[in-house]
C-alpha cells in the first residue's frame, strides 16, 4: 500500500492534509531504525508496558478495497458483538501476537498491488506468498483468531507512515492498551510509539470503519523497515 493505492486509501481531502505543514513535521526528527534486539526480546518479557487506548472520533468511509474484500469473505468483516472489545492480555497472549507478527513477516515478501495483480489496491490474504501491507495484516488477523482471539479486538487501521503515505496494520485492542502489527517492523508496538498519524480503523459495532482524527503518535524513533511495501 505505497503511493501507487494512496489516492484510494484516503482521497483528496487526505492528500490536501499530507501535503500540509502538519503532516511534514509529523515525522520530523524520526530516525531510520530502531534497535534491533528489542522485537527479539519481546517474546522473552513477560508483558509489555501497559499503554492506552486511541479514542474513535465518530463514523468514517470505508476504503474501497476493504469493501470488496468483505464480498468476497463476509465473515472477515462481520462484528459480532458478543465477543469483548479488547484481550486479556496474559503472558502466553503476548507471545502469541508477537510471534505470529514475526512469523507472517519473515515468510510473505512484500510487493504492491500494482506489481502483483496490475491494479491499485486489491484486500486479499498472501496465499501466494506475497501481497502488501494489508494483505500482512488480514493473515495475521486470521492466524490470530483461528488461535482463539476475539476478531473484534483485532481492528484493521490505516496511517500515514513514516514516508508520508498510506499504510496499513493490525490494531490489537488490549485492557492494557492498544498494540500496533505491522510488516515494517518484528516489534509489536504500542500505537504511540509507532511515529504513525491514525486516520481511521474498523469499527467495533457495526461492519464499517471509525475516524481516528489524524491522531499524532508522539514517538521519536520510527520502526524498524522489514518490508518496503
Amino acid at each position: 500500500m505505497r503511493q501507487d493505492c494512496f489516492k484510494n486509501l484516503f482521497g483528496q481531502a487526505t492528500k490536501s492534509l499530507l501535503s500540509s505543514k502538519f503532516v511534514r513535521t509529523a515525522f520530523l526528527g524520526l530516525s531510520l531504525l530502531a534497535p534491533a534486539w528489542f522485537a527479539e526480546a519481546q517474546t522473552l518479557a513477560a508483558l509489555p508496558p501497559a499503554g492506552h487506548s486511541i479514542m474513535d472520533m465518530g463514523s468514517a468511509k470505508p476504503i474501497m478495497g476493504w469493501v470488496r474484500f468483505c464480498e468476497k469473505y463476509p465473515s472477515e468483516c462481520a462484528v459480532n458483538t458478543a465477543e469483548p472489545e479488547t484481550i486479556e492480555l496474559t503472558p502466553q497472549t503476548w507471545k502469541l501476537i508477537t510471534s505470529v507478527n514475526q512469523r507472517v513477516n519473515s515468510t510473505v515478501k512484500a510487493v504492491t498491488d500494482q506489481d502483483h495483480w496490475g491494479v491499485v489496491d486489491v484486500w486479499g490474504f498472501p496465499d501466494d506468498g506475497k501481497g502488501d501491507c494489508e494483505d500482512f495484516q488480514l493473515l495475521k488477523r486470521r492466524i490470530l483468531a483461528e488461535n482463539g482471539l476475539p476478531r473484534r479486538a483485532m481492528r484493521m487501521t490505516v496511517v500515514i507512515d513514516e514516508l508520508g503515505e498510506g499504510h496499513a496494520v493490525l490494531l490489537i485492542r488490549t485492557k492494557q492498551g492498544d498494540y500496533v502489527l505491522d510488516n515494517k517492523t518484528s516489534a509489536v508496538l504500542p500505537w504511540d510509539r509507532t511515529g504513525y498519524v491514525y486516520i481511521k480503523r474498523e469499527s467495533q459495532t457495526a461492519t464499517g470503519w471509525v475516524s481516528l482524527g489524524g491522531i499524532t503518535s508522539p514517538t521519536v524513533s520510527s520502526p524498524t523497515t522489514t518490508a518496503n511495501r
